[in-house]
C-alpha cells in the first residue's frame, strides 16, 4: 500500500470532507476538540470534496467547513507553511464565519458559535512544547470564561508531535501520528487500524484506489505547496542574510567611529556622515588605514577616494 499524504490540502479535504468520510470528520474533531469524548455525533459537511474541482496557485488553501448537529460550525485547515498575516487570516475566515450566519435585520440569538481548527507543518507558538492549543475568550486578569462560548481557535502544530507508531495512546496521539506520518506507511499498522475511522482515512488515502486524474491533482498541488514553501524559506533565509550583514555593517561603523574619535577628536558632521555611508569592505579598510592619517584634511582625503559615488 502507498498513500497520500494528508499534509496536501487537496489530500486533507479529500480524506476528511467527502461524504463518505462523515465519521471520519466526527472522529478527528472528538480527538482534537474534546480530548477523544463522544461529544460530537453527527455533522453536515457544508463544502464537500468535489474531484472535479480546478486548484491553481490562486488558490492559496483548502478548508473543510462542517456544521454540527447543535449548530455549531467548523472550520478546519491544513497549512504547511508560514504565510505573511498567516495568524490575522484565521481570525479573519473565524470571525466572517460567524457573522455570516446572520442576515440584515434577524436577531443576534440565531448565531451559532464558531470553531476553528488549524493544522500547520510549522512552530506557530514557540513558548509552548504543547501539539494542540486552544484559545477562547476569557477574563484578562481572572481567567474566567466568556458567557457565550462563540469563538475558538484550535491549532494542531505537527513538527513538535514526537511520538513513534508504538508510544501512540489517545486517540490525539492517533490522529496526529496519521496526518503527518500517512505518506511513510507501506500498510495499515495494528495501532491505528484498531480505530475504524482512521483505518477508513487510510483507505481514502489508499492510492490504489484513487483514479488517474485525482493523482495527477494532489501531485501537482503538492508540487505547488511545496515550492511556495521553498520560496518562503528561501525569503526568509536571504532576509536573515541581510540582518546578518546589516548587523555587522552597524558594528563595523561604531568601531570605525571610536577609533577615530580617539585620534582626531569629535568629528564634523559632513565626515561622520561619509563614514557611515561606507560599505562594510571599505570601513575594514579605514581600520587598517587610520594609523597612517594624521590630519582630518587627510581622513578627508581618503573618504572622498573612497566613498561611493
Amino acid at each position: 500500500m502507498k498513500f497520500i499524504s494528508p499534509k496536501v490540502d487537496y489530500a486533507f479535504k479529500k480524506i476528511f470532507g467527502s461524504e463518505q468520510s462523515k465519521e471520519v470528520l466526527i472522529s478527528f474533531l472528538n480527538a482534537i476538540i474534546y480530548n477523544g469524548e463522544k461529544i460530537i455525533q453527527s455533522l453536515t459537511i457544508a463544502n464537500p470534496y468535489n474531484p472535479g474541482q480546478a486548484i491553481t496557485l490562486k488558490d492559496t488553501y483548502l478548508d473543510i467547513k462542517a456544521v454540527l448537529a447543535d449548530g455549531s460550525v467548523v472550520i478546519i485547515e491544513m497549512q504547511i507553511a508560514r504565510v505573511t498575516a498567516f495568524s490575522k487570516r484565521i481570525v479573519y475566515n473565524l470571525t466572517k464565519a460567524y457573522s455570516n450566519q446572520l442576515g440584515i435585520g434577524e436577531n443576534y440569538l440565531i448565531l451559532n458559535p464558531v470553531i476553528a481548527v488549524t493544522i500547520t507543518d510549522f512552530i506557530l507558538f514557540n513558548n509552548t512544547p504543547d501539539v494542540i492549543n486552544q484559545f477562547v475568550f476569557q477574563e484578562k486578569n481572572k481567567n474566567f470564561k466568556y458567557p457565550d462560548p462563540e469563538l475558538q481557535l484550535i491549532f494542531v502544530e505537527l513538527p513538535k508531535f514526537k511520538k513513534t507508531l508504538s508510544e501512540l495512546t489517545s486517540l490525539s496521539d492517533k490522529w496526529i501520528y496519521f496526518l503527518k506520518e500517512a505518506a511513510s506507511l507501506d500498510n495499515i499498522p495494528n495501532n491505528l487500524g484498531d480505530v475504524s475511522e482512521i483505518e477508513l482515512a487510510l483507505n481514502i488515502a489508499n492510492q490504489a484506489k484513487m483514479t488517474v486524474e485525482e493523482l495527477e491533482v494532489v501531485e501537482r498541488r503538492g508540487i505547488m505547496l511545496q515550492d511556495e514553501k521553498g520560496r518562503i524559506t528561501y525569503a526568509a533565509e536571504q532576509g536573515e542574510a541581510k540582518g546578518r550583514e546589516k548587523g555587522r555593517l552597524q558594528e563595523a561603523i561604531a568601531l570605525v567611529m571610536r577609533l577615530l574619535k580617539k585620534r582626531f577628536g569629535e568629528l564634523p558632521d559632513a565626515i561622520s556622515t561619509k563614514v557611515e555611508r561606507l560599505p562594510l569592505q571599505e570601513l575594514e579598510n579605514l581600520t587598517e588605514e587610520i594609523l597612517d592619517l594624521n590630519r582630518l584634511e587627510d581622513l578627508e582625503r581618503w573618504l572622498d577616494e573612497h566613498s561611493p559615488s
